[in-house]
């Protein structure tokens, strides 16, 4: 007993007096630190750097605090913001005919580029003082995704000035001088901004741009100046064909030492006018058959002013730490915004199409198979739109959260993926045939386009998400690596002491409290509500305290080699996602005041993530190369097996019979889909033929057993369902004319468009099969006659411009015409 007790005062002494500890424990600790830490560039140490922590702060820790993200103030639209999305958002969504725009045009019309410029969409990021919207974050993800919903190319042009751009890199870094020049006539619409970033050798990784500026002397407006000679070959940049200021990322030189004692500055940005000598712009790329304008700039031996720099001389070589704060709050807003217009669109048109495409006389949405794939649309977007009011919630709190916008962006738009593709399957030809009737092709050969951008999703998932977000959201890391960086050593020392403490504190509570919850299954975990959903709370608050400490064993046993680990920590990066995604359903049920209507969804949504969860705990112990620390990792965290299982067919079918009914609980989960009132609408034919089934749901239901009677002649449709049923004297006249103008509207939805024989190869989209609005039964030449009007008008606001004669310039010469006109109308 004697030896015991001496040997724990032993250890008492070591731990608790410092110089003993720090000379006995954390110095030789400090050097192997320091030898594993990962190599880090000066590109990833300002990414790491940049943005916030937030709610993806409290998750690592592996102690969520629910009080806390309940009290997240819910996004709300100010009296200005609201009236311009009842008014100016509205006008423009008649004015879209995507058709049109991408099949016809290859550009928006001019009317629409006019109207955009001057209700100032390109200018919801500018200042009032500057003549700017000035709108919230809120107001900005609500207007481009509803856009989305019509046309992905106007959402494009409408979101880039809005996002990573001239406008906001002059709002947080540019000089006085600079945002008077440039902001009044960048919200006015006199300019178009584009940012050029992206380039043949370098994607999303600006530290590998081969584009270069060196500081020199040469002449701008007739004098000698000290000045940058530029030299650049820049693709992909959206606006760059038709823009009329060009923002530019570069990396900056000063051999001679003009401006300081550096001569590698590191990258830059600046602010060139694309009249300005030796620009060049103006050529197109064709981004998946989209419309928008997206092309290249080059530019030799360009010569600039230093005062061109955006932020003045002082920011020369701080370009890099401009973009990744800018971008991580475009992020969270731009593409996420078109992953929801998606999931609305998709719920809403599949939720109708499946009631009214009918096959043995039920709507197909009856049947399981099709079941399963409208309760994952209905499920994951669900998910989408808690993730996207959430990470907005973030950025209307003034917050940019790095981590979480990247979070947002890559799973946002991969859900978008597959909720298309599960939209497809279901519309099946009707999705396939492209035409004025067909809501979902251009979507779908759009959704590459979000997946690459703003850093490549691969990317994202496999660095971004886990690599920056161990670092940024652990409580001690960032903090040792500092203390490990300090040049004075024994400082770093001391400073290291005092977090390593903390640190095996931390790590020791994150090992006991995970043991315990794995033998107990976490029911004594605290839940911030009762009910249905207070068992989620205690499942997730689990899985984060099990994050935690996988992270740090992983982060001690791997060091640096964790960064190549690509596919461990990319699973790690999954569980940390889907804790945020569960966290954002959760959140939004308790806002929403907990609907009944939605609680199949939020069932589908957390046993989903918690599955995934599962799946990726799964991956990492089975990958893990230390088998030792793989198997203490398995044994202390799920040491009776992970047991996360996926929702069920009864949660998946109540979410599909949900989706098939009208009513305020599916204009909730779909308020950003647009569709008119109006049969030659894109989306209305199909919203109108699916409330006129409903109104008529009991005549259909009482028609087909007619038909099992044999009171009439099975498989009838349209007029001659209608006659039958009235020669049987099953039905009135009135109620005659009524079936015959719903199986008009019917008819109209499942049918798909087709064009005369050689339409297509001279460029002329004369619609041949249209959508018929219904017509009176006692005016069957009505009928007729509707039959021929084309169907490539959304509004009768813009009839006059889509509804062309067919005698029409081949697409090639029409797309050149246009694009000049475009051009004109922003040079002017």
């Amino acid at each position: 007993m004697e030896i015991i007790i001496l040997l724990l005062v032993a250890v008492i002494v070591v731990l608790a007096v410092g110089d003993i500890r720090r000379s006995l424990i954390t110095r030789p600790f400090f050097k192997v630190f320091k030898r594993i830490l990962p190599p880090m560039s000066t590109t990833e140490r300002e990414a790491m750097q940049a943005g916030d922590v937030w709610w993806d702060a409290e998750l690592f820790s592996g102690r969520p605090d629910w009080e806390t993200l309940h009290k997240v103030p819910v996004p709300t639209f100010s009296k200005e913001e609201q009236h311009f999305i009842d008014n100016q958002l509205e006008t423009l969504m008649g004015m879209l005919d995507d058709f049109d725009i991408v099949q016809e045009r290859h550009d928006l019309p001019e009317e629409v580029w006019n109207y955009i410029r001057k209700e100032k969409f390109f200018a919801m990021i500018i200042g009032k003082e500057y003549g700017g919207l000035e709108f919230s974050a809120a107001a900005n993800s609500h207007i481009v995704s509803r856009i989305a919903t019509r046309s992905i190319s106007a959402a494009v042009t409408v979101m880039v000035p809005n996002s990573l751009g001239p406008g906001e890199l002059l709002t947080e870094y540019g000089t006085k001088e600079q945002k008077d020049r440039w902001l009044p006539t960048l919200a006015d619409g006199t300019d178009i901004p584009c940012f050029a970033l992206t380039g043949p050798e370098a994607g999303s990784d600006a530290g590998a741009i081969p584009d270069s500026g060196v500081i020199c002397k040469g002449k701008h407006e007739g004098k000698e100046v000290v000045g940058i000679r530029l030299n650049w070959d820049k693709r992909y940049i959206t606006l760059a064909p038709v823009a009329t200021v060009l923002g530019l990322a570069f990396k900056l030189y000063d051999p001679d030492q003009l401006i300081g004692d550096k001569k590698e500055l590191g990258i830059t940005c600046a602010l060139i006018p694309t009249s300005h000598d030796g620009v060049e712009t103006g050529e197109r790329h064709f981004p998946l058959n989209q419309a928008f304008m997206n092309g290249t700039t080059r530019g030799k031996d360009v010569f600039i002013p230093l005062d061109w720099i955006i932020g003045g001389v002082d920011y020369a070589g701080k370009g890099w730490r401009m973009l990744v704060e800018c971008l991580s709050a475009g992020r969270g807003i731009s593409l996420p915004a078109v992953a929801a217009a998606t999931g609305h669109l998709s719920q809403r048109m599949t939720g109708a199409y499946a009631y009214v495409r009918q096959q043995f006389g039920l709507p197909i949405g009856k049947f399981e198979g099709v079941q399963e794939a409208m309760g994952f649309i209905g499920g994951q977007n669900y998910i989408i739109e808690s993730m996207r009011r959430l990470t907005v919630a973030a950025l209307c709190e003034g917050k940019s959260p790095s981590v979480v916008t990247a979070m947002t962006k890559y799973h946002m738009t991969e859900m978008g993926r597959d909720v298309m593709d599960a939209a497809m399957d279901v519309h099946a030809g009707k999705g396939i045939q492209l035409g004025p009737k067909n809501y979902l092709g251009h979507g779908y050969m759009g959704v590459p386009v979000s997946i690459t951008v703003e850093g490549a999703n691969i990317l994202t998932r496999n660095l971004m998400i886990f690599g920056q977000g161990a670092t940024r959201c652990h409580p001690y890391v960032l903090k040792e690596m500092d203390a490990a960086a300090n040049p004075d050593e024994e400082e770093g020392l001391r400073e290291f002491d005092s977090l390593l403490v903390k640190h095996v504190g931390f790590a020791a509570g994150n090992f006991f409290m995970s043991l315990l919850m794995g033998l107990t299954g976490a029911r004594f975990n605290k839940s911030p509500v009762s009910g249905p959903t207070a068992r989620y709370y205690q499942q997730l608050s689990r899985v984060s305290r099990n994050l935690a400490l996988v992270a740090d064993m992983s982060m001690l046993s791997l060091g640096g080699d964790l960064k190549r680990k690509e596919m461990i920590s990319a699973r790690l990066g999954d569980v940390l996602s889907h804790l945020y995604m569960a966290s954002a359903v959760l959140k939004r049920y308790e806002d929403d005041g907990r609907q009944a209507a939605d609680l199949p969804y939020v069932q589908y949504a957390i046993e989903h993530h918690l599955h995934k969860c599962g799946e990726a705990f799964r991956g990492v112990f089975t990958n893990f190369p230390n088998r030792f620390i793989a198997w203490t990792m398995r044994l202390v965290t799920y040491p009776f097996g992970i047991h996360f299982h996926k929702a069920s067919d009864d949660v998946l079918q109540a979410i599909s019979d949900s989706m098939m009914v009208a009513g305020v609980a599916r204009d909730r989960h779909t308020f950003l889909c647009y569709w008119k009132d109006d049969a030659n609408d894109a989306t209305g034919h199909m919203e109108k033929a699916f409330l006129a089934m409903l109104e008529h749901e009991d005549l259909y239901k009482s028609l087909r057993k007619a038909e099992k009677r044999g009171d009439i002649a099975p498989d009838l449709h349209g007029d001659a369902l209608a006659d039958a049923a009235l020669e049987a004297k099953l039905i009135d006249k009135k109620t005659a004319d009524a079936l015959r103008e719903t199986e008009a509207l019917r008819m109209g939805a499942i049918a798909v468009d087709s064009f005369k024989g050689d339409a297509l190869s001279k460029g002329e989209f004369d619609v041949v099969d249209a959508v018929r609005p219904p017509a009176p039964a006692k005016k069957p030449a009505a009928k007729a006659s509707a039959a021929k009007k084309p169907a490539a008008s959304s509004s009768a606001a813009s009839s006059s411009a889509t509804k062309k004669p067919a005698a029409k310039k081949p697409a090639a010469k029409k797309t050149a015409s246009k694009s000049a006109t475009t051009k004109k109308s922003t040079d002017d």
